[in-house]
């Protein structure tokens, strides 16, 4: 499928199906909308009429057009109030014409969309964006795919010449997010540490970053105790993974960006029971899925900004060699836990992870994990919690997210729940009391970050979707790729 921008009048423009976005309240046909139901004689308006169409966000209808047009078919979607529309109100749409636009069996597609803030590039891109990742399809561990995907071979955005770098960047960034989406879909016995750790590779040798794999040795000579007591139990290797991307020339900024990589999470000897969805763990990872997702963006966008996208990857699981609970483990800035759950392994990874990273005078560290279940119950599957001290962090992720679709939601650092993770005999338990969860989890992080500004987000809710949802087809989403390939970019500017 090629995505294309095109200086055909809408008027001129010939394919399969044709699409036309109208905002809600707003659906009566004016200049050349008009027109060109003249030319469609009056089938536009007639459409409109009988399914009383008002336009809400993502609705669409669709008509074929009489014998003989140019046009085969034409979709309606609605963009909902004006005063409202955003550029994922226009990524969504797109994806929804998408998925029209295939169960038609169209080659050929024609976009008429507004702009968005005056800004032709930014709306090329979020529509290139929407109609990609609507369209994605993972048929890789299926032996005869029902859905055959999409006939699309040519879509065309009609008004957005000279717009190619714009989709060529949506292409980039889809890139990535495909890769988080194969990462997490696919099975533990497929992706494992060490598969993480040869993408890694690979993302370095295709796009020029520097690589660096620590072994367990190497590991265990930093002092990594409380990564390694999460590996003990599994039979393949831990691999803490290291990819560096650097501008030519002084960078703006330096940051890391940090990804939970437990590739399997059997819960350990506190083993996930029966309704627990032990079976989902392979999803574990996403927070390394995105690390790497972004990755492979950054490393084709080339900001002048220096990007360490870091990973422990391990799996959590059972064996003669596992930790116990109420084991002692210590961290690598030497500070010591107490193993009261050896199902809250995400943030023992992640401890010496945030160490490694503090070292390395960065201006900001922003880690991301499917860490906690409290974060779903307090804001549900579709949004990832924000948790940080720093006001100016918190505002730089946020803006993030509003370009790029991504949900977060930014919750207290409430100090006092620190108490709930004191221990008698070590530094700090690895968990606390069942209320404030998510709090609690992100509170024992904060304690393995000395001196950089940090940011940790909880993405156990959007890393996954059971069915489709705006431009997410069901299963891995991808979650949190673009909005941390947004926030680098604006550290750039």
């Amino acid at each position: 499928m090629k995505i294309q921008p095109s200086d055909k009048p809408l008027l001129e423009w010939s394919g399969d199906s044709l699409a036309i976005a109208l905002f809600e309240d707003a659906v009566e046909l004016t200049g050349e909308l008009a027109t060109l139901d003249e030319k469609f004689a009056g089938v536009l308006k007639e459409l409109i009429t009988e399914e009383e169409f008002k336009a809400k966000a993502n609705s669409t209808i669709s008509t074929r057009i009489g014998a003989g047009s140019a046009v085969r078919k034409v979709i309606i979607v609605g963009l909902g109030k004006p005063e409202a529309l955003k550029l994922d109100t226009l990524r969504r749409a797109a994806a929804a014409v998408a998925r029209v636009a295939k169960k038609q069996k169209s080659k050929t597609l024609g976009f008429n969309f507004p702009l968005w803030n005056n800004d032709p590039a930014a709306t090329a891109q979020a529509i290139a964006e929407g109609v990609e990742l609507a369209l994605y399809q993972d048929i890789r561990f299926k032996s005869e795919p029902e859905d055959k995907g999409s006939q699309l071979e040519t879509v065309d955005l009609l008004g957005f010449a000279g717009q190619e770098a714009a989709i060529t960047r949506a292409n980039q960034i889809v890139s990535g997010v495909i890769l988080a989406r194969q990462l997490v879909a696919a099975p533990a016995n497929e992706v494992t540490p060490v598969t993480l750790a040869e993408t890694a590779q690979a993302i370095a040798n295709d796009h020029g970053l520097q690589v660096e794999i620590l072994e367990r040795e190497e590991c265990e000579k930093l002092g990594m105790g409380a990564f390694l007591g999460v590996a003990l139990a599994s039979d393949l290797p831990p691999k803490f993974i290291h990819l560096t991307y650097k501008p030519d020339g002084t960078p703006k900024k330096k940051l890391a960006i940090i990804g939970k990589g437990v590739t399997f999470d059997s819960g350990g000897l506190n083993i996930k029971g029966a309704g627990s969805g032990i079976e989902t763990m392979k999803m574990d990872m996403g927070g390394a899925a995105a690390t790497l997702g972004a990755a492979k963006v950054i490393g084709q966008l080339k900001p002048d900004v220096e990007v360490h996208f870091i990973s422990a990857a391990a799996e959590n699981m059972i064996s003669g060699h596992a930790m116990h609970p109420g084991d002692i483990l210590k961290a690598s800035n030497g500070k010591t836990i107490e193993v009261n759950n050896t199902d809250a392994e995400g943030r023992l990874t992640l401890a010496d992870a945030l160490v490694f990273a503090d070292k390395m005078g960065l201006d900001a560290i922003v880690d991301l994990a499917t860490l906690t279940g409290a974060n779903i119950i307090a804001l549900g599957d579709d949004i990832a919690g924000l948790y940080t001290p720093d006001d100016n962090v918190a505002s730089q992720l946020e803006k993030a997210a509003e370009i790029s679709g991504e949900k977060i939601w930014r919750m207290p650092m409430e100090e006092k729940y620190f108490e709930g993770l004191k221990s008698g005999i070590a530094d700090m338990k690895n968990t606390g009391p069942r209320p404030g969860g998510a709090i609690t989890a992100a509170l024992f992080l904060k304690q393995f970050v000395k001196e950089t500004p940090w940011a940790h987000l909880d993405i156990a809710g959007p890393v996954w979707v059971d069915k489709e949802n705006g431009y997410n087809t069901s299963g891995a989403t991808g979650y949190g790729v673009r909005t941390l390939v947004s926030w680098v970019l604006n550290q750039g500017e």
